[in-house]
């Protein structure tokens, strides 16, 4: 899929709340080296700096224009281009040093198999370090269904037919605590569905989806395509979001939060 780093960062504050929430509940004070598995364009990044003000840090995204974003935003920090999958099977390359913490804000919803990928990240730990995840939990709020109704009708379900699947879809809260628990000394799992305020109106719910949720759907398109798709997809979420009296709507987006904390081998 095509990312791009302008569209992402136009509700960065949004997108950034959670990965505050989430380090604030990593049970460390202190890390030597850190690990950012999905970076973007440096956002989550900088939130590790914070948090973690004397660690070394290893930032790592899959598309080359995140890894660019991140490089301009943060020039003292190591950002290399990597898939999640290719890192956890080779520790990133001749690094063989275990992290204190493995973040990753919004990510792993593009990754599959967890029933692998999780126990893997976990294993890459130092002992008593932590893997800090979350991921957006949305695909039965209107926003995620809408699409899929359009991408099975018939205009669109030979190029979509594949749009749907790029999504791994998320599990119960036990599935992860039962997945982690023999590797983990502490396993925390929570949800919370975070009502963001957007001031655009529908305009900007379509905005917000096209940086992220939408991509596999508009990316088989051509650009008259993408359009004609838009326009339907605005259509379907004007009966789903009323305005508020100042013309904004209420965004809900639910999200999965995971901290596990590895036993110490």
């Amino acid at each position: 899929m095509r990312w791009s780093a302008a569209r992402y960062v136009t509700f960065e504050a949004e997108r950034t709340r959670p990965v505050y929430d989430l380090l604030a509940t990593v049970p460390l004070d202190t890390a030597a080296y850190v690990i950012d598995a999905g970076c973007g364009p440096g956002n989550s990044t900088e939130a590790l700096i914070a948090r973690f003000p004397g660690a070394s840090i290893l930032a790592f995204d899959s598309s080359a224009e995140m890894c660019a974003e991140a490089r301009r935003r943060l020039p003292s920090a190591r950002v290399e281009q990597w898939r999640v999958e290719a890192w956890v099977n080779t520790g990133g390359g001749v690094d063989l040093r275990r992290p204190d913490v493995i973040l990753s804000n919004a990510v792993l919803q593009w990754v599959p198999d967890h029933a692998v990928l999780l126990p893997k990240l976990v294993d890459r730990l130092a002992p008593g370090g932590v893997l800090a995840l979350q991921v957006p939990d949305n695909l039965a709020e209107q926003s995620h269904v809408f699409m899929e109704e359009i991408a099975a009708e018939p205009e669109w379900a030979r190029l979509l037919r594949f749009a749907t699947a790029a999504r791994t879809r998320i599990e119960p809260a036990e599935y992860y605590v039962r997945l982690l628990r023999p590797r983990c000394s502490d396993v925390f799992v929570w949800r919370t569905t975070y009502y963001h305020e957007l001031r655009g109106g529908i305009a900007d719910v379509v905005e917000w989806m096209r940086g992220t949720g939408l991509r596999p759907f508009l990316d088989p398109l051509d650009e008259e395509g993408r359009s004609r798709f838009l326009k339907a997809y605005h259509r379907k979420l004007e009966t789903a979001y009323a305005p508020l009296d100042n013309g904004s709507v209420l965004f809900a987006m639910p999200r999965l939060f995971v901290v596990a904390v590895a036993a110490n081998r």
